[in-house]
């Protein structure tokens, strides 16, 4: 009977983490296709394709290294139960979903790493945090969108000087098959760096579940599935938080989108080989407000900029309360 119930609750926390992912990609198809659909290169029913397809190959450019890092790096992996897992996916879906319907940009990735962190706090306390992981995960609240912001200016100043002698009207049709190169290439940076957060996630349940015997490692299975969900997600599409991303923050031409996009793969590229768990969402709010202020300051609605930073302080805090409390509730079931 008890060894029942523990494959049905395996089962079902691998469901439910499925979930978060098919959520992620449906709450983050913004940050793969906002700029591509701002600037009409794409209708959105065309560019949720072009996103998914390259959402769900991302695993054959990349290695596992944020997959650890959340598998291993965040909550001590002694410490991992069933009741845990399930109180930080639902800490992070809860707040996706409410992020999700009130039409904000926040992070699917620190409202994860807020779940594991408030539901580890709730059944052991801080010693159950490691520390250098989640000070890391933390610290790309601020160096991610820095990044992204700072690598788009860049390239808007390249771009500026390499195409001054032409008219606008050419640099337009440039930038309008260039930028479904650039789309491609954030949306294969996305599929790396977020899948591969639930793909930690089932990991380290698969391997509590095992006894913990030998090496932590990343299954095949579990590789293809997340890839999968997020780019079924990212089918479906936010169209919400699209319109919040795409036109909102600030007006895009071809060129700009190419370089806010470009901008945002570089720094994903780099987070997701050293490892870190980053928010796309900020590394693509950083690069759009990048292009936007190199135009003019005027050029970027800060308001709604401010708005979206706040959504991204209170992310993790937020996730971490809801994940507590349903680490409590799943007292009720599970052990």
């Amino acid at each position: 009977m008890g060894d029942s119930f523990a494959s049905t609750t395996l089962v079902l926390l691998v469901g439910v983490a499925l979930l978060f992912d098919f959520l992620n990609g449906l709450h983050d198809a913004a940050n793969s296709i906002a700029t591509i659909v701002s600037t009409r290169v794409l209708r959105p029913r065309y560019a949720v394709l072009w996103a998914a397809g390259f959402n769900f190959i991302a695993f054959l450019f990349f290695g596992l290294n944020v997959a650890h890092t959340v598998g291993a790096g965040i909550v001590q992996v002694s410490a991992v139960s069933d009741r845990l897992i399930f109180g930080a996916l639902m800490g992070a879906i809860a707040w996706n979903v409410i992020t999700w319907l009130a039409g904000i940009p926040s992070s699917s990735s620190h409202a994860l790493v807020g779940g594991l962190i408030g539901a580890g706090l709730a059944k052991a306390g801080p010693s159950v945090i490691v520390l250098a992981g989640a000070l890391k995960t933390a610290g790309g609240i601020v160096v991610s969108p820095a990044l992204g912001f700072f690598l788009a200016l860049i390239m808007v100043a390249a771009v500026s000087w390499l195409f001054v002698r032409m008219r606008p009207a050419a640099v337009d049709r440039v930038f309008r098959i260039l930028q479904f190169i650039s789309a491609a290439a954030y949306s294969l940076g996305h599929g790396g760096n977020d899948a591969q957060k639930t793909m930690g996630i089932i990991a380290v349940l698969l391997y509590a579940h095992g006894g913990r015997h030998g090496a932590f490692n990343v299954p095949l299975w579990v590789v293809l599935s997340c890839q999968a969900a997020m780019a079924l997600g990212t089918l479906f599409g936010g169209w919400r938080i699209v319109h919040t991303m795409g036109s909102k923050i600030t007006r895009l031409t071809p060129m700009q989108g190419f370089c806010a996009e470009t901008g945002g793969a570089i720094a994903l590229y780099a987070f997701t080989h050293l490892g870190v768990p980053v928010s796309t969402t900020h590394t693509i709010t950083g690069a759009i407000v990048g292009v936007g202020a190199a135009r003019r300051t005027s050029a970027v609605r800060w308001g709604v900029a401010r708005s979206i930073v706040v959504a991204w302080v209170v992310t993790m805090p937020a996730a971490a309360l809801i994940g507590a409390a349903c680490y409590w509730l799943g007292g009720w079931w599970l052990p």
